[in-house]
């Protein structure tokens, strides 16, 4: 384990280890289960503005979207160290502070990882390259809409780089043309949120229904295939996945939630109606403990 881990932290009543390769392995004293203090990954909100205008998109991000101010973020001051980040947006790129803030949190040893549409990281290919090199980004999530060779072999340059596919917006035939490529893929639920809600119709349930048929064909074909805990509830994933305890890293609130800078909000996750999320605190072990009191 020493020469492949990343990083160890304690939280609660057990440890984490989290490993070079993206792994998170948490060991606590038998029969106690895992009591977290604080989460072990926030997926944070930076920005509202993107120019690609996504018909599902449950952000709404628009070409006149507001940035968070994210050099104002006192509860980074009491996350553990190594507390995985999932940076996303809008476009973080269109974020004048973003390098600062990736900057900032790596001093305080956060693994950041982000989430770029294609054409943003193909636009920004050096640049999110470089910034791996330093170590200021970790994770590259590609939302991916045109599976070229140019892209492929692209994303094929970064060992921690992930597709993202949304059950229901591409087609088996989309995702077969990414087969037996050494790929990673995580397969994200569709929600029916803002523009999400407004851009469902009959054709996304029936690509919903033939990613569920073909699931467990689609999981044999790529390096490493995960799933956010929507698309879990969407696919029912567990009945492809055997010893399913060992793998499930838990419900949302249990160990996540989610920050948005833009309207200095949490909740739970990104989804959350209204009446669910929270004014921002300066103390994240407060924040988190009202999420998991709420569930």
């Amino acid at each position: 384990m020493e020469t492949n881990l990343l990083g160890h932290y304690k939280n609660g009543n057990y440890n984490v280890f989290i490993m070079k390769d993206g792994t998170k392995i948490r060991k606590s004293p038998k029969g106690e289960g895992f009591i977290p203090e604080k989460p072990e990954s926030m997926d944070i909100l930076l920005t509202k503005k993107c120019m690609e205008g996504c018909p599902f998109c449950h952000e709404g991000a628009t070409a006149d979207g507001k940035n968070g101010d994210i050099m104002q973020v006192p509860f980074l001051d009491t996350l553990l160290p190594y507390t995985e980040l999932a940076l996303g947006g809008g476009d973080v790129f269109l974020h004048p502070d973003f390098i600062p803030f990736l900057e900032r949190c790596k001093e305080k040893r956060l693994i950041c990882n982000t989430t770029v549409h294609q054409n943003q990281f193909m636009q920004h290919r050096q640049e999110i390259k470089d910034l791996t090199d330093k170590g200021l980004l970790y994770g590259i999530g590609i939302s991916t809409f045109n599976p070229t060779n140019e892209l492929i072999e692209a994303i094929q340059e970064f060992p921690n780089a992930v597709i993202h596919i949304i059950n229901g917006v591409q087609s088996i035939k989309f995702i077969q043309k990414m087969y037996d490529r050494d790929l990673k893929v995580l397969i994200l639920g569709y929600k029916e949120f803002r523009r999400g809600a407004d851009f469902y119709s009959p054709a996304i349930e029936a690509r919903k229904t033939a990613m569920y048929n073909e699931l467990p064909e689609i999981v044999k074909h790529f390096k490493v295939v995960s799933f956010d805990n929507l698309a879990i509830k969407q696919l029912d994933v567990k009945r492809i996945v055997p010893d399913w305890d060992r793998f499930y890293m838990g419900d949302d609130g249990q160990f996540t939630m989610y920050v948005d800078l833009v309207n200095k909000q949490y909740a739970k996750c990104s989804i959350a109606p209204l009446n669910e999320r929270y004014p921002l605190t300066d103390d994240i072990k407060d924040m988190f403990q009202k999420i998991r009191n709420a569930k």
